[in-house]
């Protein structure tokens, strides 16, 4: 099998956005139960269109001259639920490759069989990274159980994408469905970033209430980064728009959190924050076109 090999012309698209959720694929088959669904879309007070397939996000990214990193989340040990398949949205990509970056997704619970997907998903299937979320996924990323896997992620150049901060999932539901807030405190990652300072690692969202923890990792260690998404910009902290605008403007990336936060209202909202325009060209399209190796025109 060919590996994915992106089409995206750097220089005719506006913005990257580096964090998309895929949450339903081709057979009707979802990412999370209908109850944590539900939970989330009420914590984003996102409208009907919860769960758009891949050829329905490549349309709605063409359509906005975007390309966008996009990826599910497997939680199969957590959720005792059947993942969604990165090795079919890899391959969906690879039929929008226009448009939309792939990263994979494994479950770390499951130790060796973990790495051995992962090197599958790299080698055969051209993933360019890999999201986690400790909390959804129930581990502790500074475990070293998981070293294993961080080694050859970063043995292979790959990205790892770390939720972080407040999770909508399972928002407001009892004991908010046993999911563990904790388990994604960004310092928790910070062990990862020193012990393999040859893996990029992105920290998503603003951490809240953590957003210092990831504003120190990033100006601390060269191979973390910050993304802004799962949060209109309005409402970001200020000491994060502050240093985004400043000392971290090569380190924070766009990033809305699709289909929860649409990347129309993202823009506009940002449009109104107090940063200078070289940092915001940098934000919206130039660290992620450097962090994924992208180059101008075909790549």
């Amino acid at each position: 099998m060919s590996g994915y090999r992106t089409a995206i012309r750097l220089d005719e698209v506006v913005a990257i956005d580096t964090h998309v959720h895929i949450e339903a694929d081709a057979h009707g088959h979802l990412a999370l139960d209908q109850e944590l669904l539900d939970a989330s879309a009420a914590y984003f007070r996102s409208g009907t269109d919860r769960t758009p397939t891949i050829d329905q996000i490549a349309k709605r990214y063409r359509e906005l001259n975007m390309a966008a990193v996009v990826f599910t989340v497997d939680a199969s040990t957590a959720l005792h639920q059947r993942a969604l398949s990165s090795e079919e949205i890899a391959q969906a990509c690879a039929e929008n490759a226009d448009v939309l970056i792939p990263f994979g997704s494994v479950d770390p619970n499951l130790g060796g069989a973990a790495i051995d997907q992962a090197r599958v998903l790299i080698d055969e299937f051209g993933v360019r990274g890999f999201k986690f979320h400790p909390s959804l996924q129930g581990f502790n990323p500074s475990d070293r159980a998981h070293w294993p896997l961080y080694e050859m992620l970063a043995s292979r150049g790959m990205i790892a994408l770390f939720h972080t901060g407040q999770t909508g999932i399972g928002a407001g539901l009892p004991g908010g469905r046993g999911i563990r807030l904790r388990l994604s405190e960004p310092m928790l990652v910070d062990d990862v970033a020193a012990a393999f300072p040859d893996l990029k690692i992105i920290l998503a969202h603003p951490s809240v209430p953590w957003v210092d923890q990831s504003i120190a990792m990033a100006t601390h260690k060269q191979n973390v980064f910050i993304d802004l998404s799962g949060w209109s910009p309005k409402y970001f902290p200020a000491q994060l728009v502050r240093q985004a605008g400043t000392i971290l403007k090569h380190k924070v990336l766009f990033g809305s959190d699709f289909p929860l936060i649409d990347p129309t209202r993202w823009m506009r909202d940002f449009a109104g924050l107090d940063i200078p325009d070289d940092a915001r060209e940098l934000i919206v399209k130039g660290n992620a076109a450097q962090l994924l190796g992208l180059q101008t025109g075909r790549t």
